[in-house]
């Protein structure tokens, strides 16, 4: 049997006062990555998705602090590992796209030369090498003119190309794991098609795993294979992407699905009504109690 890539075992992780750990904001979340899967992670904002990945990646801002469970990738807890030996494995063997890429750009460096730093770092090559590695890396994700955007300065360049150099940096090592964390949230539609056409792709082509955490189930039924539902940090439900959406098990789910608007859909009054989530939960501490994780494989399965 194959072993997962990614395996997180029950991770709880909550803010951290003096030496104990209260408010919790992941209480026990499981679930498994198989090499070259895309998987995603969808829920309401607040629901834990974005602290699952920075855990992963070791990002956890205090008072943020793991308080149990593991993280194995290829059977190694990263929880257990250095600061020195994460910074080893971040963005060689597991890389990460932000949401804004404004924000994880540096402002005065080139796209360029940032793109290069991955070369030098991860794969010791020289700064000359690197840099024209960077324009090839910028070529593959179809960024026009690559050795003059090269040259550019992540102010110069409009939101798609800034994710595009995103994605480039990310994939630069050939990671075996990709995190996209919203990465086309701030992108209009047109724009937003061709990242995530871009994303499917060069993953599809590498080999490499993707963990996709969205707001968007449309986004979510595109490029993933399996999806897990997160609600009031925990994982409520997981199943195979077509089941879940065509048969979905946990109240929540139901209550996700039936808030998105429908073309054409109207009630006796003209008007479309959407569900109202919150009056859907009784009772969150019960949350842990009523997960439906479908075997893999397992489509549409009853519980």
């Amino acid at each position: 049997m194959t072993q997962p890539l990614l395996d997180i075992r029950d991770l709880q992780l909550g803010v951290a006062l003096g030496r104990s750990v209260s408010h919790p904001l992941l209480k026990g979340v499981s679930f498994q990555i198989m090499p070259g899967e895309a998987y995603g992670l969808v829920g309401e904002s607040g629901s834990g998705k974005s602290v699952t990945s920075l855990a992963v990646m070791g990002l956890l801002k205090k008072p943020l602090a793991v308080s149990g469970g593991e993280i194995l990738f290829k059977g190694e807890n990263l929880l257990a590992l250095s600061k020195r030996e994460m910074r080893r494995l971040r963005g060689n063997r597991i890389a990460m796209i932000f949401q804004e890429p404004m924000t994880a750009l540096n402002p005065l460096s080139t796209v360029g030369r940032q793109i290069a730093e991955m070369f030098v770092l991860h794969q010791g090559k020289s700064w000359d090498e690197a840099q024209k590695l960077a324009v090839e890396a910028l070529a593959s994700v179809r960024v026009p003119n690559p050795d003059r955007r090269a040259k550019n300065y992540p102010h110069q360049m409009s939101g798609g190309l800034r994710q595009r150099v995103m994605i480039a940096m990310a994939l630069a090592c050939n990671p075996d794991l990709l995190i996209a964390d919203e990465p086309t949230t701030a992108l209009d539609v047109t724009v937003q098609a061709e990242v995530l056409r871009l994303i499917k792709e060069l993953c599809a082509e590498r080999g490499t795993a993707v963990l996709f955490i969205s707001h968007d189930l449309g986004v979510i039924a595109s490029i993933c294979q399996r999806v897990g539902v997160m609600y009031s940090g925990c994982l409520v439900e997981e199943n195979e992407t077509r089941a879940l959406f065509e048969n979905p098990r946990h109240e929540y789910t139901r209550g996700l699905l039936g808030a998105l608007p429908r073309l054409g859909s109207r009630s006796q009054h003209g008007r479309q009504r959407l569900v109202d989530i919150d009056s859907i939960i009784a009772d969150r501490s019960k949350l842990t109690e009523t997960r439906f994780i479908a075997p893999r494989g397992a489509q549409g399965s009853q519980p």
